[in-house]
């Protein structure tokens, strides 16, 4: 164990966004209203050093949680690769792994959903961009933008 703190390096909060920026999934955890813990892996795109967005329906258990309790923890691994070094007769993981603070608040500003949506749409159909507006005055009435930003600067670990 003591070996495996000694092999993981810690980097920078510019680092760490990277490995979120790379990373498909980020695994947001946030507070149920009777207090039990609540994550699950969302795609989330970051505008800037300090702010991340998602979107979702207009009611569910993240709705209700984040208007409970707005804290939420990001987690992110954007590299993970299980390894059996011979040499040492050892089993270790390289990876690449971030966390970060952040509140979040629900968006109604029309022209920042769109932003968000956009962003959204961009890092993960960037080739069906044609079809972005139809798409938004179809279904921006109708769906739940979330703005994440971070009280504190991420962190980042890695063992290459």
């Amino acid at each position: 164990m003591r070996q495996m703190r000694k092999a993981s390096r810690q980097k920078d909060a510019a680092w760490a966004l990277e490995v979120f920026d790379r990373a498909p999934y980020v695994t947001v955890s946030m507070t149920r209203p009777d207090g039990t813990p609540y994550g699950l892996p969302l795609s989330l795109i970051r505008s800037d050093e300090k702010t991340f967005y998602f979107h979702c329906a207009d009611e569910g258990e993240k709705i209700d949680c984040l208007k409970s309790n707005p804290i939420v923890n990001l987690s992110a691994v954007s590299k993970c690769s299980p390894k059996y070094e011979e040499e040492k007769n050892n089993f270790t993981e390289y990876y690449h792994s971030s966390i970060a603070l952040g509140k979040a608040e629900f968006v109604s500003d029309r022209e920042e959903m769109i932003h968000a949506l956009r962003l959204l749409c961009q890092r993960f159909l960037p080739q069906y961009m044609g079809h972005f507006d139809e798409a938004i005055s179809r279904s921006l009435d109708r769906t739940t933008i979330v703005r994440i930003t971070l009280t504190e600067p991420p962190v980042g670990k890695c063992k290459p």
